[in-house]
């Protein structure tokens, strides 16, 4: 089996970059957008709603220019006071 631990991700920057976020049903996506994006250029697109509703989540999408760009952004959403989790 592959340690993946062991192995670096390369990437070819500037690339095209998805997050996918979980948040509660009753948050305005578009709250979440402006706040960690402001004008940086990125979609949003609806993924799924949990089975109750309670839940849904969105893949966010955008160009990052390296790795420490990649991994800030991950930080910030995943510090996100309305944001319940990120992958």
């Amino acid at each position: 089996m592959i340690d993946l631990n062991q192995h670096k991700l390369e990437l070819d920057y500037p690339c095209s970059w998805k997050y996918k976020i979980v948040i509660l049903e009753s948050v305005n996506i578009k709250y979440i957008s402006k706040d960690v994006f402001g004008e940086r250029d990125h979609k949003v697109k609806e993924s799924n709603v949990s089975k109750k509703g309670k839940f849904k989540s969105y893949s966010v999408e955008l160009i990052v220019h390296n790795e420490d760009d990649r991994k800030e952004i991950y930080k910030v959403l995943g510090e996100h006071k309305e944001i319940k989790m990120v992958l």
